[in-house]
């Protein structure tokens, strides 16, 4: 029976996302044996599935009707950064780069368009910066969006691409070499 219960669970983690079958067991043997952990962990996954919810303003994750970023005073509302998820906000958030709004642009559909004008004229935004990944889809996004949008006399941009910082050449893959070479900088 308990080879049971600890099977369904590494099938269950193994369904997350980077997860595999291997991390999966380890990870189910590990929250067997500390119960106090894993209690702690059921507890902070049922607050996140109750509680946490999109906020109605930008879709970033809030406990709230609107996040900690659409309440905050002190953040540039001249700018408005457009990114795939949440997650994303999590991450441009701890890059300490960034002081303006954001907008979770999960998928492109007129009510999503509608949403992101009126957090426009909201905030009376001045640029919408684009930090979505590098694909084809994303290139077509920025057109479509822009055309969308473009009575609303906005500056639009996009994060710069190209070579992370201490990676060399021979390990860095052909479109981001492309784009670190078309995009490049000026030395004064």
């Amino acid at each position: 029976m308990a080879n049971e219960k600890i099977n369904e669970l590494v099938n269950n983690l193994s369904l997350l996302p980077s997860i595999g079958k291997k991390s999966a067991l380890r990870l189910a043997y590990f929250l067997s044996k500390e119960h106090s952990l894993s209690l702690k962990i059921a507890h902070n996954i049922e607050e996140v599935v109750r509680f946490v919810k999109p906020c109605i303003r930008c879709g970033n994750l809030s406990d709230d009707e609107l996040c900690e970023f659409c309440v905050n005073e002190n953040r540039d509302k001249s700018l408005l950064c457009i990114v795939e998820s949440a997650k994303d906000i999590l991450i441009i958030e701890e890059s300490s780069s960034f002081n303006g709004l954001y907008f979770v642009l999960d998928e492109i559909s007129d009510d999503k368009i509608d949403k992101l004008r009126a957090m426009i004229n909201i905030n009376s935004c001045k640029e919408l910066i684009f930090a979505l990944t590098h694909s084809v889809h994303s290139d077509a996004s920025y057109f479509f969006i822009e055309e969308k949008l473009k009575d609303l006399n906005l500056s639009f941009s996009k994060i710069a691409q190209g070579i992370p910082s201490g990676v060399s050449l021979e390990n860095v893959d052909l479109i981001s070499l492309h784009k670190a070479i078309a995009f490049r900088t000026k030395l004064d």
